[in-house]
């Protein structure tokens, strides 16, 4: 399907330097762009690949002034990186949406499977298990029993959701996802540690992602609680009666400790682990590989382990790797020390 620079514009309330005829079918990155391509500059890092870009037309942000003379065709807008998700977005909706139940799922009679869904070869839907309108559930996975479902939910392959969890709407599920796995309770005793029953739930609430690999520990009691619009990418942990706020966004390898409470609109980089029994407030963002070891107030920004401020942590990291010659120094001037000492002494 091909769309015109003047069609993209309308649609994205843009303005367009250049062909309003120009087409694009396909999409591609601005260094490797080729002919019928849409291609979008955002981070100044990559400016100098426009001037060369093969791509029919490049979003660009308004404030956006060519230095040299230009092959493409431009689509100036607020923000081009914005602009290039809903056009994508409107790509996706394009493409047709797999339907119709497989004969080869194993589906349980009590189950209430909504309209228009999809469910593929070797999926597996559980007594009580409710799926609503839309649903798409690839094949291999696995939906346990009184499981309810959103509208519009995307299941990928192999995504593991375990008996009585909740799933909102428009949340997607990457392969090999588990939700609702026990948490890790156990009480020492003189024999070892005996396990701790973990009887609660997960319950994500509509727009949640969660990535590929990423596992969300059921309650001890109560609920697991991912709420709106939170995304997670692949390879986190979420342990037990954990709370992640609305709008939150974590990146890969993260690990949050048991009932550890997490605010709005926090951004936290990969492998930042999180204390357990603790509160982290809204509007914070933390750095990769950072530990958050106690509370943290809102509307900060943290670093380092245990984490601090960004500016603080980066004058400690350039200390750090002076600590070597530092020590041989100090040791010389302990040793002139002790000599004056002795010389004082005399």
């Amino acid at each position: 399907m091909e769309f015109s620079a003047k069609q993209i514009a309308e649609y994205i309330q843009g303005i367009i330097v250049g062909d309003e005829n120009a087409t694009v079918h396909t999409f591609a990155k601005i260094e490797e762009g080729v002919p019928g391509a849409l291609s979008f500059l955002s981070n100044p890092k990559y400016t100098h690949y426009i001037y060369d870009t093969k791509s029919s037309i490049v979003l660009v942000n308004k404030d956006f002034e060519p230095e040299h003379e230009l092959q493409t065709t431009l689509i100036k807008v607020d923000n081009a990186y914005e602009s290039l998700a809903k056009l994508m977005a409107l790509y996706e909706m394009s493409i047709p949406k797999k339907q119709g139940v497989s004969p080869l799922a194993s589906i349980a009679e009590s189950a209430k499977i909504g309209k228009n869904v999809y469910i593929g070869p070797f999926a597996c839907i559980e007594d009580g298990a409710e799926i609503g309108d839309n649903v798409c559930i690839h094949p291999q996975a696995t939906i346990g029993s009184n499981v309810k479902i959103g509208m519009n939910t995307i299941i990928y392959p192999h995504v593991t959701i375990y008996q009585d969890c909740r799933i909102g709407n428009n949340c997607i599920l990457h392969a090999g996802a588990v939700i609702g796995a026990d948490g890790f309770g156990f009480a020492p005793g003189a024999d070892g540690y005996e396990k701790i029953p973990q009887i609660g739930i997960v319950e994500l609430e509509d727009n949640v992602e969660v990535g590929a690999n990423t596992c969300i520990d059921r309650a001890t009691m109560g609920h697991t609680l991912i709420k709106q619009g939170v995304k997670l990418d692949n390879l986190i942990q979420v342990a037990h009666n954990v709370e992640i706020g609305k709008h939150t966004v974590m990146a890969s390898q993260v690990g949050i400790a048991g009932s550890a409470k997490i605010g709005e609109w926090c951004m936290f980089g990969g492998q930042v682990g999180v204390a357990g029994h603790i509160k982290v407030g809204d509007h914070v963002n933390v750095g990769a590989q950072s530990g958050i070891p106690g509370n943290t107030k809102s509307n900060t920004t943290l670093m380092g382990y245990p984490a601090i401020d960004p500016k603080q942590f980066a004058r400690s990291a350039a200390i750090y790797k002076k600590l070597p010659d530092m020590y041989v120094e100090l040791g010389r001037l302990q040793k002139e020390i002790e000599e004056l000492k002795k010389q004082l002494n005399k």
